[in-house]
């Protein structure tokens, strides 16, 4: 399912660094669990739809590099970032 305009600018506006920031790693990020979060529920009732299975693996794939990029430059602004979102429970 896609994230709606306003929705998208509500999360580039919370997690952005600066004003139009939608580059850094926290924005990208937030904006693959929101992504995440919806393809999750649209497979909770279509679960045949492997094309937006595969979709979703390479979004938490995408996911998993973006954290670790910024685990291992940045530790604070991911432990952070890891906090706000709920991640890593």
């Amino acid at each position: 399912m896609a994230i709606t305009h306003d929705r998208k600018a509500e999360v580039v506006k919370e997690y952005a660094l600066i004003e139009g920031d939608t580059g850094s790693p926290e924005v990208q990020v937030a904006l693959l669990t929101e992504h995440i979060h919806g393809l999750t529920e649209h497979l909770k009732v279509h679960k045949k739809d492997f094309g937006t299975r595969r979709g979703l693996l390479s979004m938490v794939g995408q996911r998993t590099r973006l954290l670790r990029y910024l685990r291992n430059t940045q530790p604070d602004r991911y432990n952070s970032l890891i906090g706000r979102l709920g991640l890593r429970r």
